[in-house]
C-alpha cells in the first residue's frame, strides 16, 4: 500500500537507498536529504510516543496550551528557517511561500477554545424512567494519531491537523511527502528545541513508510490523492481504526450575470494560480453566464498575461506563480491542456511548459475557452495553473455543470444578490462554498472542511468537532439516588412483569386509551 505520492523509485540502487534526496523543482538543484525510516524505526518511534502520551494527557489543557504557544512563537521567530527550505523544496514564489505561515492562526484557535470544546458534557436523561440518572459525556484522546501530509503545503497542511490532536492530549507521529520533507523537519525540531514533551515526531520515506505508520497508530489523518486515500481507508478498516481523508477537488466557480466582474476576475486569477494551482480547493473550472462571458474572459486574459512566472529565491516578490512541484503533476497539466486543444478548446494565454533543459518544472498560467465536459480538464483534477472557462445559458445550467463531477470539496458563487448566492450555494454538491471569494473557507476554523463524494471522509476544523474527532467518546451513567435493587433485575415474577408492562405502556403511549390498555 502506498500512503503518499510515490513508492520507492525503481532504480538499480533502490534496495540500498538510505535517504530521500530533495531537489528544487524550479532549478533541479540539490536542496537536502532526509533518512528513510524503516518499518522497525516507525514502530520504535510510535512506541516511544505512546510511552510519553499518558503524562501529556494528564497535563491540564492550560499546560498543553502553554507548550503549543511556545511552539507557535518559535515558528514565528524562526520563520525564515522554515520558509526558505519550503520555497526551495516546492518551487513556489516567495509570496506563495509566505502564505503558509498564516496557518499558525489555528494554534491560537485551539488554545482559546479547547477547554470549552473538551469539557465534560452533561446530558439530559430522556423519559421519566431515566429521571434518576446522571448522564455525562467525556472526551478522552486517542493515544497516537498518525498524520500523513502532501507536498503542496509542507507547513500549512500539517498545522491544520496536528495542533488539534496535541491540544486534545494525543501524541502525533507525522509523515511529510517524500518530495517536501525539509520544512516540516525544521518545525518538528522546533518542538524539541523548546523542550516540549516527547509527543510529536516525524518519519520520512516513501509508501512503505506511510504503510508502516498506518499499521501502528490509533487514528489516521491523510491529505492527498483519491487513490491513495482509498487504500488508506481499506487499511484502516482492516485494523478497525478511524481515519479522516481530505482528498481531491475539482472546484467550480460560478459567475452570475450580476456579479462584480472585476472582483470575480481577480478572484479567479488568485484562486486558480496561487501555489501554481496546486491547492485542493483551487479554482479548477469556471462557468460564466452568457451576458458577461466576453467581458470576464477579456479581463481574465489581461490579468493572467500580467503574472510573472518564476521562483524569486531572493525573496524580493518579483514573481507570482512558481514552478510545479513534481514532474508527475507537470505531466498531468500538459496532458489536460493537450487533450482540451485536440478536442477543440482554444488557449488564449499560456499553454506551454517551460524549457526542460534548465531543470525547472514550470508551466505557464493558462486560460482555456471553448471547453466542454468531454475534456479531461473539466472532468479530472488538474492541480495546476490552468483556468478552463465555459459559457453557460443561466445559473441553472451552471449548477448542473458544477455538480457534474465525482469530486465535491469546495466551490464559489459570484453575484451581488445575497439571496441568490445562498440559493446557489445550497444547490452545489460540495462540502463548502465561498460567496464572492475563493479558498477563504479553509481558514474559517469554526466551520468544517468537508469533502463530499470522492473528496474525502470526515473533516478538519469545524469548531468543537474538529478537536473532538481526536478523542474517543465515553458515556458515564450514574444514579442520582442510590437504590438497593433495580426493577429489572432478577428474580423475575408475574407481578413484576405486569408492573413493568404497565409502566412501559404509560410512558410510551401518546394517547390515554393505549396508556390504560384499552
Amino acid at each position: 500500500m502506498s500512503t503518499n505520492t510515490t513508492d520507492r523509485p525503481d532504480t538499480a540502487g533502490a534496495a540500498a537507498q538510505q535517504e530521500v534526496v530533495v531537489k528544487c523543482p524550479a532549478t533541479g538543484q540539490f536542496v537536502g536529504s532526509v533518512p528513510i525510516s524503516t518499518a522497525a524505526e516507525v514502530e520504535a518511534a510510535a512506541g516511544r510516543l505512546r510511552r510519553s502520551q499518558p503524562l501529556w494527557q494528564q497535563m491540564t489543557i492550560d499546560g498543553r496550551a502553554r507548550w503549543l504557544g511556545k511552539w507557535r512563537d518559535w515558528m514565528l521567530d524562526h520563520r525564515d528557517e522554515l520558509l526558505t527550505p519550503l520555497q526551495l523544496e516546492t518551487g513556489k514564489s516567495w509570496g506563495d511561500t509566505r502564505v503558509e505561515i498564516a496557518a499558525l492562526q489555528i494554534i491560537n484557535y485551539w488554545i482559546d477554545n479547547a477547554a470549552e470544546f473538551l469539557a465534560d458534557q452533561t446530558v439530559r436523561p430522556y423519559g421519566a424512567a431515566n429521571a434518576g440518572k446522571k448522564l455525562t459525556l467525556v472526551y478522552q484522546p486517542y493515544p497516537l494519531i498518525g498524520v500523513i501530509t502532501p507536498w503542496n503545503g509542507p507547513l500549512s497542511v500539517p498545522l491544520l491537523d496536528i495542533p488539534a490532536a496535541l491540544m486534545a492530549g494525543c501524541a502525533v507521529l507525522s509523515k511529510p511527502s517524500e518530495f517536501t520533507p525539509l520544512a516540516w523537519r525544521v518545525a518538528v525540531e522546533g518542538w524539541k528545541e523548546i523542550g516540549a514533551p516527547d509527543v510529536l515526531d516525524v518519519v520520512f520515506g516513501y509508501g512503505e513508510t506511510g504503510a508502516a505508520l498506518v499499521n501502528t497508530v490509533d487514528y489516521v489523518m491523510f491529505t492527498g490523492s483519491v487513490n491513495t486515500g482509498r487504500r488508506i481507508a481499506v487499511a484502516a478498516a482492516e485494523r478497525l481504526i478511524p481515519c479522516s481523508l481530505e482528498l481531491g477537488g475539482k472546484d467550480a466557480m460560478i459567475v452570475c450575470a450580476d456579479a462584480d466582474i472585476d472582483r470575480a476576475v481577480d478572484g479567479a486569477v488568485w484562486g486558480g494560480f496561487v501555489y501554481t494551482g496546486q491547492v485542493c480547493i483551487s479554482v479548477e473550472r469556471v462557468y460564466v453566464e452568457e451576458p458577461v462571458y466576453d467581458e470576464f474572459v477579456n479581463k481574465l486574459v489581461a490579468k493572467t498575461s500580467a503574472l510573472r512566472n518564476g521562483m524569486d529565491s531572493g525573496h524580493d516578490y518579483s514573481c507570482e506563480v512558481g514552478s510545479m512541484t513534481t514532474a508527475q503533476q507537470l505531466a498531468i497539466v500538459s496532458r489536460h491542456v493537450d487533450d482540451a486543444v485536440n478536442k477543440g478548446a482554444k488557449v488564449l494565454v499560456g499553454g506551454k511548459a517551460g524549457d526542460a533543459s534548465d531543470g525547472g518544472l514550470f508551466y505557464e498560467p493558462t486560460v482555456l475557452v471553448d471547453v466542454n465536459h468531454d475534456m479531461d480538464c473539466m472532468r479530472e483534477e488538474t492541480f495546476g495553473p490552468t483556468l478552463p472557462v465555459m459559457k453557460v445559458r443561466d445559473v441553472t445550467e451552471a449548477i448542473e455543470r458544477a455538480n457534474d463531477s465525482n469530486l465535491g470539496l469546495s466551490g464559489s458563487v459570484w453575484t451581488r444578490d445575497k439571496d441568490k448566492a445562498m440559493s446557489v450555494a445550497r444547490q452545489m454538491n460540495t462540502g463548502s462554498v465561498n460567496v464572492n471569494n475563493v479558498i477563504t473557507s479553509l481558514l474559517q476554523f469554526g466551520l468544517p472542511m468537508v469533502g463530499w463524494k470522492e473528496s474525502g471522509i470526515g473533516s478538519r476544523s469545524g469548531g468543537a468537532d474538529g478537536i473532538r474527532k481526536c478523542c474517543r467518546q465515553k458515556a458515564i451513567v450514574a444514579d442520582r439516588v442510590a437504590m438497593k435493587k433495580e426493577l429489572l433485575w432478577y428474580p423475575y415474577s408475574r407481578r413484576k412483569g405486569t408492573f413493568v408492562e404497565n409502566m412501559v405502556r404509560m410512558l410510551s403511549a401518546k394517547d390515554w386509551r393505549r396508556r390504560l390498555g384499552r
